[in-house]
């Protein structure tokens, strides 16, 4: 947290990050014009583009000028894994969350940048290239979101009725139906990538159940940002999420506004 403070009081240095954030979605959007996306399968089957490590490359090369005493773990450098073990500050980053959806073409794609601090997200930055926004913040700081020029801070709304749950419909499988099932009368929000997260601190969703895998770079930075607007993230068991595991997978959780979970 004591990063974070320093992170949010230094005006030059938010900016630059923030500056950084955008750069990265930039060179994915260069990509993204691109016919040919240099699409290939990593080792878990999971697909990498020339996008995700123009990206990796405009973070990991402009973090090691900005802060060069905190150390980076990218989804894009097995490497990297390592470093949480000797460190209880890093940064943690995916350069491109929701690849998938960036080569379906459907733009709910983002770029995720986080200060892990004591195994908790103190501090995250989530932007999506398509427009560049940037949504940045963390517990106890505050959240914002910029467009163009106009910047906001952001705060979670209390639950409607029904409650707006963040979901895909095509990706539901029993245990989050289960789960909704539970909540009464639902509506579901449609959102990819991080953006899931997001869309509650703008108020514009209540609760988001993942009872599916993810790893820890998918959820940091959006976690951040929507505890910095009041909002909440657990796992599914009430417990608190824990950054820095010797697995890199995040147990089921559930993202909420507070008053819906």
């Amino acid at each position: 947290m004591k990063r974070a403070q320093h992170i949010n009081n230094n005006a030059a240095l938010l900016a630059d990050l923030k500056q950084l954030v955008l750069q990265a979605g930039e060179a994915i959007m260069q990509v993204y014009a691109e016919d040919d996306f240099g699409v290939q399968t990593k080792g878990d089957d999971s697909p990498v583009t020339k996008a995700d490590l123009a990206a990796h490359h405009v973070l990991v090369d402009g973090l090691a000028q900005l802060t060069p005493d905190i150390p980076v773990v990218s989804e894009e450098d097995k490497d990297s894994l390592a470093v949480p073990s000797a460190n209880s500050c890093y940064w943690l980053i995916d350069p491109l969350d929701g690849t998938k959806e960036f080569i379906n073409r459907n733009d709910q794609f983002t770029v995720n940048l986080a200060l892990i601090e004591n195994q908790a997200p103190s501090y995250g930055f989530v932007s999506t290239p398509v427009d560049q926004t940037i949504y940045w913040g963390g517990k106890g700081i505050g959240c914002w979101r910029q467009r163009d020029t106009q910047v906001d801070q952001l705060q979670v709304q209390a639950s409607t009725n029904p409650i707006r749950v963040v979901a895909s419909k095509s990706h539901l499988n029993e245990a989050t139906k289960a789960f909704i099932e539970t909540l009464g009368e639902a509506e579901l929000v449609q959102a990819g990538s991080s953006l899931k997260f997001v869309r509650i601190a703008e108020g514009e969703a209540d609760i988001y159940p993942r009872m599916a895998p993810t790893c820890e770079w998918d959820t940091g930075a959006a976690q951040a940002v929507l505890e910095g607007a009041g909002g909440s993230v657990t796992q599914a068991s009430g417990e608190a999420m824990r950054y820095g595991k010797a697995d890199i997978l995040n147990p089921h959780f559930i993202a909420s506004n507070k008053s819906a979970s």
